[in-house]
């Protein structure tokens, strides 16, 4: 078979998102890119990558910043032509099954089945972390951190979270994405829009963290 002729600089982005994907999983972004390939800005890096993409070595998916899927047999065709033998990891091509939930009813679990909604097939090389399932983000209070009202949002299930992460977090009976911020022995919920106002948690409020946003998968209604 026929495969695509690169130029060195294609060969060397190719070589980059193909070890990125074995090494973490996914793929690089375009800031990455450029940092390692020492361009100016990240435009730079999406040229390369939409020459690459029309010559049927990769797919540029919209709505996430790590949106690279490799065209796994051209890649392997020119990994072959150039006497390369390069193992991508089974999980980084393999679709995730992923949960999509909707509303979530007061003081039951996140994942219990009539939350379900329906199951989604995505890649797993379009996030930096194994999500665990996808919730329907519901408003506008994420807005400026580009998380919007009908987005799905990918949630890793975990109970601890950094300072300064955004989070799946259970307040009462709600359960709400919001960027966390520990201050001492307080805690406080930060929307990423200034017509929402910053949540203060109760010590005697019950909370938990439930998940953290691991990626994001645009509404194609915003594209």
């Amino acid at each position: 078979m026929d495969h695509p002729k690169l130029t060195p600089r294609q060969q060397q982005i190719l070589d980059l998102i193909q070890s990125a994907i074995s090494r973490t999983g996914a793929p690089p972004t375009r800031a990455e890119i450029a940092s390692t390939l020492g361009f100016k800005s990240a435009n730079a890096s999406e040229e390369h990558l939409k020459a690459l993409a029309r010559k049927g070595v990769i797919e540029l998916v919209s709505g996430t910043s790590r949106g690279i899927r490799l065209c796994v047999d051209t890649v392997r065709s020119i990994n072959a032509a150039r006497g390369n033998v390069f193992a991508l990891p089974l999980t980084a091509m393999q679709p995730l099954l992923l949960p999509l939930v909707g509303r979530v009813a007061a003081g039951s679990p996140i994942l219990a089945q009539e939350h379900i909604d329906q199951t989604y097939s995505v890649e797993a090389s379009m996030f930096a972390h194994k999500p665990d399932y996808l919730l329907k983000v519901r408003g506008m209070s994420m807005r400026d951190a580009g998380i919007l009202d009908g987005d799905l949002l990918a949630v890793q299930s975990t109970h601890e979270a950094r300072n300064g992460q955004i989070v799946v977090a259970r307040l009462g009976d709600d359960v709400t994405v919001k960027r966390l911020r520990r201050t001492g022995s307080q805690i406080e919920l930060l929307p990423e829009n200034p017509d929402y106002p910053v949540i203060q948690v109760n010590p005697e409020e019950p909370f938990a963290i439930e998940g953290l946003a691991v990626g994001l998968i645009r509404n194609s209604a915003h594209m």
